[in-house]
């Protein structure tokens, strides 16, 4: 008989410490745990996770299998995830029980007094899925370990009324570098990236050239990130480093290259333009036109008669 699946909503770092049967944070918002020290019996049945928390893993060596959406991880090189507070994980026991690296974990409260609370939402990674996350070459791993090794000699220091804002300006820096280090695996695997831009550009082809906007209105990047199985921030990064411009650009600019095609080549007016493209009002794609071209679209028509 299957064994159900367990459900745990993890609200505190003391409440993750117990479920890893570690002993209890040095300090009440935010841990930095060292996964050789781990030493606990995996779970015998499934177990999802709700973790209220980040939590930022540097991890080599799988003790665990993680299931996010309908596939399935485990990891032999070094590489590094992100969690924002309500994202859901699954873990379940495996053969291998040797792990090393190290998951930093902090609640939302700890870095509420600082700049941090509202740049950390700039850091589009926490959005990625769990397939799209950082694999680093051996000069970044030593970096990334060697920041983390900071905030644990940090972390385990008598507390005073400096210990907090170190550790959140450590926090600050490694996400800085995450996000360096992400630039450059988006360079290096270019043949993949350009893989990508090229189903990304057909995608975009298709859904204009099938009336997809007449009937179901302008695309979003959600749509066309499921289509290639990525999140919409890492396309959209993706594409940005690719191409220096968004996915949403490259959607209004394919919008702006159609309309003007439609303008030259057609007796459509700009309602009729803008309704077949996908806009619910005219005055969106006037808008939309003018911010790109710095023309209104009747302006364009009329530079060609």
């Amino acid at each position: 008989m299957k064994k159900q699946n367990t459900f745990h909503p993890i609200n505190t770092v003391a409440e993750y410490h117990r479920l890893l049967q570690i002993e209890k944070p040095e300090h009440p918002l935010m841990s930095i745990i060292d996964f050789s020290k781990i030493n606990y019996a995996l779970p015998d049945s499934e177990m999802s996770i709700v973790l209220n928390l980040y939590c930022i893993s540097i991890k080599q060596d799988p003790g665990c299998i993680l299931h996010y959406g309908p596939n399935t991880y485990d990891f032999n090189e070094g590489v590094m995830t992100f969690f924002k507070p309500g994202q859901v994980i699954k873990v379940e026991s495996t053969t291998g029980d040797s792990t090393e690296g190290y998951m930093l974990t902090f609640h939302p409260d700890f870095i509420q007094l600082f700049p941090l609370a509202l740049q950390i939402t700039k850091y589009a990674f926490f959005n990625y899925d769990f397939h799209e996350a950082l694999f680093l070459s051996d000069k970044e791993k030593l970096h990334i370990r060697e920041m983390m090794a900071g905030i644990k000699k940090e972390y385990q220091s008598n507390i005073d009324s400096f210990s907090q804002e170190a550790i959140v300006a450590y926090i600050e820096l490694l996400l800085v570098y995450v996000k360096r280090y992400y630039s450059r695996q988006f360079i290096t695997r270019k043949p993949q990236q350009d893989e990508v831009l090229l189903k990304f550009e057909r995608l975009l082809d298709i859904y204009f050239s099938n009336d997809n906007a007449l009937s179901n209105g302008l695309p979003s990047v959600q749509y066309f990130a499921e289509r290639l199985n990525l999140s919409a921030n890492y396309l959209s990064d993706l594409l940005r480093i690719a191409t220096g411009q968004s996915a949403q650009s490259h959607i209004q600019n394919k919008v702006i290259d159609l309309t003007k095609t439609l303008l030259t080549t057609s007796n459509l007016s700009v309602s009729e333009i803008a309704y077949q493209l996908g806009f619910e009002r005219p005055q969106s794609l006037n808008k939309l036109f003018r911010k790109k071209i710095n023309l209104s679209p009747l302006e364009y028509r009329n530079s060609f008669n």
